[in-house]
């Protein structure tokens, strides 16, 4: 392995919901956890290899309510490939059997009771050897739209909500993570979501995870014109501007950090089946791509004085809803892998497994 792939810290993981999110719907079928964790483990650049992924708890890749077996089998299908488990996401979404953090009391404990599952999953994951890191991924689940109609009354409800759910984790030994994405209300701008995480104030518990292309819609202010950190239309070649930006953002979110998504993003609202109007993620090659990946990771790895802050202990790629023969290709894999090796040999550490 050469020299400079030393570090060994962060590890890094692929995503498996790039299978799920966008597919079905009367578009192109989903892609089999199966196919997905064979093409993470295949992946190789130079010696290096995936280590791990990530997963959303809902079907076909996995049953979140198929008890024991259902959880064994999905440690075996880590443990037969060589990889670790890390994040996993509850599916508290509608129609994926959860509910609202702002609806009724059915609703509200639809949504408590898939992450109470999703919690039990993860302990169980640690438990059986192969979940050593990660958290758990929830969101508010509910659209702008929804959430506008009485956004101070609905950030309470919500906060309200959220505060139950670190109750559960802590029950389980887990930890929180809710990802900042401009379709959910609550969470789609950078100051609502500072705000959300200020008002249920458990920082030991509930964190950000932050995904380098939803997060970079935050500096244009869709669906939040008020909290826009760039003008409209800006010119992205202004490197100077946009770096200026993009530090304000990554310093009021960088202490919440505990999880973070390594992705690219060309600046357009995009998206596919129940995941409209969001941020459009790139391929790691894409010449239409605003972001230097790893020098822009650094401003979520490095603190303000440049030094490594060593609060991620993994890495995961997120790419949704790329087309299934783009998917099913191994030079997509490890393109991305490549990509993920530059942002651990810029901000990674070496550091003894045993």
């Amino acid at each position: 392995m050469p020299e400079n792939y030393s570090n060994n810290y962060p590890k890094l993981h692929n995503a498996a919901w790039p299978g799920l999110v966008g597919k079905g719907d009367g578009g192109e079928p989903p892609i089999g956890l199966d196919t997905i964790l064979d093409l993470t483990a295949a992946a190789e650049v130079d010696g290096v290899k995936f280590e791990g992924f990530d997963i959303f708890l809902y079907d076909p890749h996995f049953n979140i309510d198929g008890g024991g077996d259902e959880i064994k089998s999905l440690a075996d299908k880590a443990q037969a490939r060589n990889l670790s488990v890390g994040t996993v996401v509850a599916p508290i979404y509608a129609g994926t059997g959860g509910g609202s953090p702002i609806g009724n009391q059915t609703e509200r404990e639809q949504f408590l009771g898939q992450v109470r599952k999703a919690c039990r999953v993860a302990e169980r994951l640690r438990a059986l050897g192969v979940r050593p890191y990660g958290a758990v991924r929830f969101d508010s689940g509910i659209d702008v739209a929804a959430w506008a109609k009485d956004p101070e009354d609905n950030m309470k409800r919500i906060a309200d909500t959220f505060r139950e759910v670190c109750l559960m984790a802590e029950d389980h030994g887990e930890r929180m993570v809710a990802e900042g994405e401009i379709c959910w209300g609550g969470m789609h701008s950078w100051r609502r979501m500072v705000q959300l995480l200020e008002m249920v104030d458990r920082p030991d518990t509930l964190g950000f995870q932050a995904d380098m292309s939803h997060t970079l819609l935050y500096l244009l202010g869709y669906n939040a014109p008020e909290d826009a950190l760039l003008p409209e239309g800006f010119d992205f070649t202004d490197q100077e501007k946009f770096d200026e930006a993009y530090r304000q953002l990554t310093d009021v979110l960088r202490p919440w950090t505990t999880d973070f998504h390594v992705a690219q993003n060309d600046g357009t609202v995009y998206g596919a089946g129940s995941h409209d109007k969001t941020g459009r993620h790139c391929l790691a090659t894409d010449p239409h791509g605003k972001l230097d990946i790893p020098r822009h990771a650094g401003y979520w790895l490095r603190d303000e004085n440049g030094q490594l802050t060593k609060t991620i202990r993994h890495l995961c790629w997120d790419g949704c809803m790329f087309p299934n023969a783009v998917m099913m290709t191994l030079q997509t894999w490890n393109d991305i892998l490549a990509v993920m090796i530059a942002v651990r040999n810029a901000h990674g550490w070496e550091e003894n497994d045993q």
